[in-house]
């Protein structure tokens, strides 16, 4: 594949043909509306080219297509010259998570592109940088959470278990066997009281003394800035392994039943 090559001419190849095969990379445009602020990142392979982040204080629906504007133009790049589309399917807020959807549904079937959906806890995970058990929580509201266990080694992401929904007060008793995790997520800073009633919790500095990998204990990752390039990253992952779909083939994972939904079952065992 063209990116092994890369890997394998290094920098004596020449400048031109270099660029020609990075250019071979797929452009893709990832975008993250499962969290408040979410955000938008382009990317020519691994190298993020510009990324926008959203407003967490108004809808999805009021700044996304302006923030993909503003990513394209700071990448000097225009929406028929992407290659892939990326985007999270949840869990996540279920209004955020259609508006998301819905838009890359829109570019694919207007530019015949293909896409990836990418777990918006995978996301998180693979931000937190790499450990042998990070746990992402995002807030599923009610005062609940979605949580997550994922091992992260070399930027791959793997799961240890399903996504749940679960009460704060059971994430201890859900992860806190681990001698060594990760806690990751706005649910996590939202909890830490919880938290750190569990177990040690140690702040991670990033990028000095010992990797945060390789901690023995509790800690809690940085808040990333950017969801959406890890969102790239993890699509780019699978679209090298083949796994791009057609945008028409795009579901969200809620994880939980909506309201409506819930709402309706109440209604139908009452009735």
């Amino acid at each position: 594949m063209w990116f092994k090559i890369i890997a394998l001419v290094g920098s004596g190849v020449k400048p031109r043909i270099r660029k020609m095969l990075e250019d071979r990379e797929p452009l893709i445009l990832a975008i993250e509306t499962s969290t408040r602020a979410g955000s938008v990142s382009l990317a020519r392979g691994v190298e993020v080219l510009s990324a926008v982040l959203g407003d967490g204080a108004s809808s999805h629906s009021t700044d996304l297509i302006e923030n993909i504007e503003r990513v394209l133009r700071e990448g000097n790049a225009k929406l028929s010259d992407i290659d892939l589309f990326a985007v999270t399917v949840g869990p996540g807020s279920f209004t955020g998570l259609r508006i998301g959807l819905a838009t890359v549904k829109a570019f694919g079937a207007c530019l015949k592109k293909p896409c990836l959906p990418v777990s918006t806890l995978a996301a998180i995970a693979h931000a937190a940088g790499d450990s042998e058990m990070t746990a992402s929580i995002l807030p599923a509201g009610r005062g609940e959470v979605y949580a997550q266990a994922f091992s992260v080694r070399a930027e791959i992401v793997s799961a240890l278990d399903g996504a749940s929904h679960i009460k704060p007060s059971e994430l201890v008793e859900k992860y806190g066997h681990a001698r060594t995790i990760r806690w990751a997520g706005e649910g996590a800073h939202q909890h830490l009281a919880t938290l750190r009633r569990g177990g040690i919790v140690n702040w991670i500095t990033s990028g000095e003394g010992e990797p945060a990998g390789a901690q023995v204990g509790w800690s809690v990752a940085p808040q990333p800035t950017y969801l959406a390039n890890s969102v790239a990253f993890l699509a780019l992952t699978d679209y090298r392994d083949g796994k791009a779909i057609d945008t028409s083939q795009l579901r969200a994972n809620y994880v939980r039943a909506s309201d409506a939904e819930i709402n309706q079952r109440w209604l139908q065992l009452n009735s």
